[in-house]
């Protein structure tokens, strides 16, 4: 039975006292409001190794004064939080619902992606002011050094895109893969950097490949932080119009009219609806709910429903 699939779905967790009252039985929507089958091996790998270099970047960037190597040792030490951050909040995704916590925990990777995006737009900030300075006043920076080690931080950062963009494909593993791309742009910036320094002297393009990659990361870090702020806010889902959500409603036969109607995603890729819905006669609802339940599901993408329904006051 299609209840008994999603309810053996927890069955090597703890069952809490109030696990009855979560479960999905028939009829009901497919939606858990958990996840125990995401993996973290990508995110756990793509960890280690931002980790690992970003020592190496940090270590390197004073030693050979490069901002432009500096900025991309700050921002894989970000990815660093970032990703463990990621992390974190897929294992906590992966609780069921609580006598406390009646929508499971599934905001936790929409809040991690939102956290993530706050500090990003810091640490532009911090690249595009160092790098404003250094148009002023140029800094001796030593070219081959930056040109090897952002060498190597490229082929990292390819890798860890490549494993990103492979794995499970949420908002968070977005925004987390959002980090490891600016990584990427900042190790170009600093191959370029590097061996313009090396060849020519000329040190502005240090900061000046800086600011270039701050306002592509920028970019990018914008439309997460967007994203995961809808969400955060209960907003309508992006592919989910509202007014023909209620249209469609009241063209159901037996329906008098619609209100008090919600739309949101209780947690990524997962749309709810609740509403009071008006009908003639109570008798003709259980036939009434069905047809709403199937045009909300082909027409929408919405199954998991929750209506009201009233007897109008016009009739």
């Amino acid at each position: 039975m299609q209840a008994e699939t999603r309810i053996n779905t927890s069955a090597d967790l703890p069952r809490s006292p109030s696990a009855h009252l979560h479960e999905h039985r028939d009829g009901d929507a497919e939606h858990a409001h958990f996840n125990v089958q995401r993996s973290q091996s990508v995110l756990a790998w793509s960890l280690v190794l931002t980790l690992g270099f970003a020592v190496v970047e940090v270590i390197t960037g004073f030693m050979s004064n490069s901002l432009a190597l500096i900025s991309d040792a700050g921002h894989m030490v970000t990815d660093a939080a970032a990703l463990g951050l990621a992390l974190l909040a897929q294992l906590i995704a992966k609780r069921p619902p609580s006598a406390r916590h009646s929508f499971g925990f599934g905001r936790a990777e929409a809040l991690a992606a939102f956290v993530n995006s706050l500090v990003l737009l810091l640490l532009v900030g911090w690249i595009v002011f160092e790098a404003v300075q250094r148009f002023s006043k140029p800094e001796q920076v030593q070219g081959g050094t930056v040109f090897i080690v952002a060498a190597i931080g490229l082929l990292i950062n390819v890798a860890l895109a490549y494993m990103l963009s492979r794995g499970d494909s949420n908002m968070n593993t977005r925004a987390a893969l959002v980090n490891v791309i600016g990584d990427l742009l900042g190790s170009v910036a600093a191959l370029i950097a590097g061996a313009v320094i090396y060849y020519t002297g000329w040190m502005q393009i240090d900061p000046l490949l800086s600011i270039f990659v701050a306002l592509l990361i920028l970019k990018s870090t914008i439309d997460v932080l967007r994203e995961s702020y809808h969400f955060l806010m209960g907003g309508v889902p992006e592919q989910i119009d509202y007014l023909n959500v209620g249209a469609d409603l009241g063209q159901i036969d037996g329906v008098c009219s619609v209100h008090d109607l919600h739309v949101w995603d209780m947690s990524p890729g997962h749309p709810a609806l609740i509403g009071h819905v008006e009908i003639t006669d109570l008798a003709h609802w259980p036939t009434i709910l069905q047809a709403i339940k199937a045009m909300l599901l082909e027409k929408h993408g919405i199954d998991h429903i929750t209506l009201q329904a009233e007897v109008t006051h016009d009739a």
